[in-house]
């Protein structure tokens, strides 16, 4: 069994509050918040409002990177001719409370929208912004399976500062420069605690209450996905199958961390909405979450739909997640999934990853 120690810092939790209370003040602050008995991501003025005891929040971080509906451009077109004017986001964020998956999801999409030409401005303007806050997670839920993909319920790597709870408090870690610039301020109690992890352990973490036969857990051996011979699979009658319930509702690429199709669209915006005066029209460019499953992805306007199944549709699902996306933006032996089990959740028919994984290793 190999142990790492490492010397991190300690911050009681009302010592963490007050942190939390200073950067609302000068920074947008984002933080898992109940809203009507559901846990998301949200933007909070105080440490009051914070949810402290919770678990995976529904839908993951991935919205103040790359939110659901966005506009681009707006379009003015009058005597002088036509003006575009770019809608670029300036303001900086910290989000509390990331979820290592939820960090592993954002380090998955900079594959696509910064490291590899052409770079995405609109991300990449809100990804230098942002600086994420992880919080180990005390326990897998019944859906997660983080461990089989590479990443851990304590993995900092994608982390700017990390949180380990311990008694009296949390563990603080800077992991990245722009961390420690933002602890640098910190007055800790206590600068002598020393955190031991086993890595054995790691791969073993408690398994949530109320984790059901009817659920591959964390503790059943999910197999890598990545050890899988993808392409062999690709004319299997098990798409066909498994799609017989599937309702392309999209929920699981929604929720999803990694997700990252869009649709752009030009709308015209009516004469009161207009600010441009006399004689001028104005139109926004608006990019929007899409998804593969959808019935009418990739429509081209002669109406033809390149996957008209819905077995094609969730093949292509699986695929893009663990091979097309993989080979395409050389992500190496890792896969386009960060385990965090909110597709097994959402689905309405229980079309669960864990099994589709579990089926074609087999």
């Amino acid at each position: 069994m190999t142990v790492t120690s490492n010397q991190y810092s300690v911050i009681s939790q009302a010592e963490l509050a007050a942190w939390l209370d200073a950067l609302a003040r000068t920074t947008t602050l984002i933080a898992p918040y109940k809203m009507a008995d559901i846990l998301l991501y949200q933007p909070v003025q105080s440490s009051r409002e914070i949810a402290w005891d919770f678990g995976r929040p529904v839908m993951s971080a991935k919205e103040f990177f790359f939110p659901p509906s966005e506009r681009l451009l707006l379009i003015e077109k009058g005597a002088g001719g036509v003006k575009l004017t770019e809608t670029i986001h300036e303001g900086k964020q910290v989000i509390f409370g990331a979820r290592p998956c939820d960090a592993h999801g954002v380090k998955l999409l900079d594959a696509l929208f910064l490291d590899k030409p052409p770079v995405d401005h609109y991300y990449a303007n809100r990804r230098a912004n942002t600086a994420l806050i992880g919080l180990a997670c005390k326990e897998m839920g019944a859906a997660c399976f983080c461990t089989s993909v590479g990443g851990a319920p304590d993995d900092a790597h994608n982390m700017d500062v990390m949180l380990y709870p311990v008694d009296g408090g949390y563990a603080v870690e800077a992991v990245t420069e722009k961390g420690k610039s933002l602890i640098s301020d910190l007055r800790f109690t206590n600068a002598d605690y020393t955190r031991q992890t086993s890595i054995a352990n790691r791969k073993s973490p408690t398994l949530a209450p109320g984790a059901s036969a009817g659920v591959v857990n964390p503790q059943s051996s999910i197999v890598n996905p990545q050890s899988i011979n993808w392409p062999a699979h690709f004319d299997d009658e098990y798409w066909a199958r498994t799609s017989e319930r599937c309702l392309s509702c999209r929920a699981c690429a929604y929720v999803c961390p990694t997700c990252r199709c869009f649709a752009v669209r030009d709308e015209y915006l009516p004469v009161e909405a207009a600010g441009c005066g006399p004689g001028c029209t104005q139109y926004e460019r608006i990019r929007s979450w899409d998804s593969c499953e959808g019935e009418n992805y990739r429509r081209t306007a002669g109406g033809h739909r390149p996957r008209a199944e819905k077995s094609q549709r969730l093949r292509n699902r699986y695929f893009c997640k663990f091979y097309f996306y993989p080979d395409q933006y050389g992500l190496g032996n890792a896969s386009a999934c960060t385990g965090c089990g909110r597709c097994v959740d959402i689905c309405p028919v229980n079309v669960d990853i864990t099994e589709v994984i579990t089926d074609l290793a087999r």
